[in-house]
């Protein structure tokens, strides 16, 4: 017979909304349980998402540079190897770490780690299995918070066999660097696992549908961002879909529909299946329970207090719509806590920033060029190429640019765009200049740091600022 357990608040998902919010409502005074149904804690983001890709990622860039670049830096290194199982050994320790701080960082916050597949049975009742399927948990709660995250997008005709046709999951997981490695999909997910094989020595293809890659970025910082790819070997295939992948042997045939309605084949070692995510909330009992549902999506459906229709049960994350992303997981989970607790939560959603990790870094906050345009709203670009900062060049990474776009009227910062070195971390000003309404002016006007990456903002904010009609 299942154990009975009574809680102000069982979190069902320990990943970075789950777990977020796990702390947030125990600092707030709530008995809070957080069932978790694999062994690590951390959802996909810590174990097969962010982390490691961004551990592979920083694997191989080191090994690009070694092979590629220590020369003009005067550094000379004999016979090069790449020890893959160590490589591999180094992505698992750095999960393992993470992901035994979060369990550190529930326990000592007294949250309750339940693990388990939890369901919900009734407005104020969770149940919790074991992987026989038998119940061990019978939790009554005055709220619930669904933050079970997401699954890769499979594909009729191009089903996983987690050997040679891969979701995300199995390409961190390779045991040898595929000869040629097809990916379909040309966003984040496929551009960044890519990256990883190809500078570790791998062919890549990338087969889009679309006739540009991450349709989601600015169009010239996309467009950018493929002729930088192109230039590193990347093979891209565009206006390009994927009519079914078929096993042989220890390769994959593809067969590939180009525009114009020409077939042709492309044999590869691996492939990898990037074309989205899609929420996790089958299984978890909320049709019977009467909770709503996007049919076509999936995505549970929420108010503005990331409630649903039954006030007691609430999502975040993944299950809801919105980009899938760690950061805006974690910040809907204390938004949503503090809901619970008639605190003013919330989430500015034109504040979020959106990074892809390849090199160089891509990442962005706030409006694209095309949305502005779409909206008819005055604007004013300023740009500045990173070529002209002192710090890019000795650094010898001079591609890419900073792209500030601007209200013309107000001079207050619409929409911030940088591929380029350490794009990932300058993002955070930017951010912070959105969420307090900072204009063009208010960046060009600060002090930057010399020589610094940052730099390359300041100027373009001093760009924008010329065609401002307070421009002098």
């Amino acid at each position: 017979m299942a154990e009975k357990r009574t809680y102000d608040l069982v979190i069902i998902g320990s990943g970075p909304g789950g777990y977020v919010a796990a702390v947030r409502a125990a600092q707030l005074g709530m008995k809070t349980a957080c069932v978790e149904r694999y062994p690590r804690l951390g959802g996909v983001c810590l174990n097969v998402g962010c982390i490691p890709s961004k551990a592979l990622l920083d694997s191989s860039e080191f090994y690009h540079m070694t092979k590629e670049k220590f020369k003009e830096h005067g550094i000379l290194v004999g016979d090069l190897k790449l020890d893959l199982a160590t490589l591999m050994g180094r992505k698992e320790q750095v999960v393992e770490e993470l992901t035994s701080n979060v369990k550190k960082l529930l326990d000592g916050n007294k949250v309750e780690i339940l693990q388990g597949t939890g369901s919900v049975e009734a407005e104020d009742r969770v149940m919790v299995k074991d992987g026989d399927g038998k119940e061990i948990y019978d939790l009554s709660c005055k709220n619930i918070l669904l933050a079970t995250g997401s699954e890769p997008v499979q594909v009729p005709g191009m089903e996983f066999d987690k050997e040679r046709i891969v979701s995300s999951t199995g390409a961190l997981q390779f045991d040898s660097v595929p000869e040629h490695l097809g990916v379909v999909g040309g966003g984040y997910i496929g551009l960044e696992l890519g990256s990883v094989w190809l500078r570790l020595g791998a062919k890549v293809t990338v087969i889009e549908m679309l006739p540009q890659i991450t349709p989601m970025l600015d169009g010239q910082v996309g467009r950018t961002l493929k002729r930088i790819l192109d230039k590193q070997g990347f093979a891209f295939r565009m206006n390009t879909k994927v009519s079914k992948a078929e096993v042989d042997g220890n390769k994959v045939q593809v067969t590939l529909d180009a525009e114009g309605g020409e077939t042709e084949s492309l044999t590869c070692d691996r492939l990898l299946v990037a074309v989205g995510r899609r929420p996790l909330s089958k299984g978890l009992g909320l049709e019977e329970v009467g909770v709503k549902i996007d049919g076509k999506t999936g995505q549970v459906l929420v108010d503005e207090f990331y409630r649903t229709n039954i006030p007691s049960i609430s999502a975040i994350g993944d299950l809801i719509p919105g980009p899938m992303l760690a950061h805006k997981a974690s910040a809907e989970g204390i938004a949503a806590v503090e809901c619970m607790a008639d605190l003013p939560g919330e989430v500015n959603y034109d504040a979020i920033p959106s990074v892809v990790y390849t090199w160089p870094e891509v990442a962005m906050v706030g409006l694209t060029e095309e949305q502005v345009k779409e909206r008819k709203i005055p604007y004013c670009v300023g740009s500045y190429p990173f070529s002209g900062a002192g710090r890019a060049r000795c650094m010898g990474e001079k591609e890419g640019f900073v792209k500030l776009i601007s209200h013309q009227k107000t001079d207050r910062i619409l929409g911030v765009h940088i591929i380029g070195p350490r794009a990932a971390d300058m993002i955070a000003e930017c951010v912070l200049a959105l969420e307090f309404g900072a204009s063009a002016e208010d960046i060009a006007r600060t002090i930057h740091g010399h020589p610094t990456f940052a730099e390359a903002l300041q100027e373009a904010a001093m760009s924008a600022g010329k065609c401002s009609i307070y421009a002098s």
